[in-house]
């Protein structure tokens, strides 16, 4: 009696841990249905550890995004060209990319793009300073760390053209990452190289020479654009509006309290030092959401096209 007594219990146990494993994987399912709704909701934007994002950062942190009407979520890419990829696919209806990129999907690709700010992106040409490139007729015969039909080829051409060095002797080599990028200027892996902000800082910090600047060209490139596919419901364009509110006041913000005010947060998202921030140019101005202009766009395709 009492043998049968134990397997019936251990039987009972085994049934009742049988029905909760199966109850786990129900309910395990069942959040993972949820979230992938509330992912799909939400406006999905592609972000990059570059200086250019922190009005994005700062909405997102300080929470001025209407969460009645948007809930914004910041997917980190350390690559443009990934952000791009969400953007034109399913991962992302925005991203913080630039002008020739956007372009060259329209294109090419006959991608439907809506610009909804420029950003106060640059990027400068930095040389490794054991290169002892002192001026742009030295990069003949160098290689340049860029990324393919990006404003940093663009740019590339430009300085190229201007120092009336042979674009053939001008090595372009392709680093998407911008991190493996200051990594390769780091370890003498490369002669020159396009950088943004921080990491542009993270280089002259270190005594390497900037022989060009993105805002010489007197011209915005860096954009936030969206997927104009994605953006057509009437719940998207209500998300769009409370983006652009949130987004102008992250801008307010920012410059009236300065980027020292939020030293910490750029720290944590461009994944630098607060040292490295504090080396930053502090006199910088953050513009509300508006388009690019007409004649920048036509100056960008003119040098697609050809």
């Amino acid at each position: 009696m009492r043998k049968l007594l134990l397997l019936l219990t251990g039987f009972l146990l085994l049934a009742s841990c049988g029905e909760s494993y199966e109850e786990t994987k129900r309910i395990s399912r069942q959040n993972r249905l949820r979230l992938a709704r509330e992912d799909s909701a939400a406006l999905k934007i592609a972000v990059l550890p570059t200086l250019e994002c922190l009005p994005l950062y700062v909405a997102k942190e300080l929470m001025l995004f209407d969460t009645a009407v948007v809930d914004v979520r910041l997917k980190p890419f350390t690559a443009q060209m990934d952000g791009d990829t969400a953007l034109i696919g399913q991962t992302a209806e925005g991203a913080v990319t630039d002008l020739v990129r956007m372009e060259r999907l329209v294109l090419k690709k006959g991608a439907k793009i809506h610009y909804v700010a420029l950003t106060d992106g640059c990027w400068q040409l930095v040389t490794n300073r054991n290169a002892r490139i002192r001026q742009l007729k030295h990069l003949d015969d160098k290689m340049v760390a860029m990324t393919r039909y990006s404003v940093t080829d663009m740019l590339t051409d430009k300085v190229v053209d201007s120092a009336k060095v042979k674009s053939e002797f001008v090595f372009r080599i392709q680093v998407n990452d911008v991190n493996v990028r200051l990594q390769m200027l780091q370890n003498n892996m490369m002669d020159a190289l396009w950088l943004p902000e921080p990491q542009a800082t993270i280089a002259r910090m270190a005594k390497n020479p900037v022989l060009a600047d993105s805002r010489q060209m007197k011209m915005n490139f860096g954009v936030i654009a969206f997927n104009q596919k994605k953006m057509r419901s009437f719940e998207r364009k209500q998300q769009l509006e409370a983006f652009v509110k949130g987004y102008d006041a992250a801008c307010d913000s920012i410059n009236k309290y300065g980027i020292g005010r939020y030293r910490q947060l750029i720290a944590k998202f461009c994944k630098v030092s607060p040292e490295v921030v504090d080396s930053l140019p502090q006199k910088l101005t953050f513009n509300h959401a508006r388009g690019p202009m007409q004649k920048d766009i036509e100056r960008v395709n003119a040098w697609l096209k050809k």
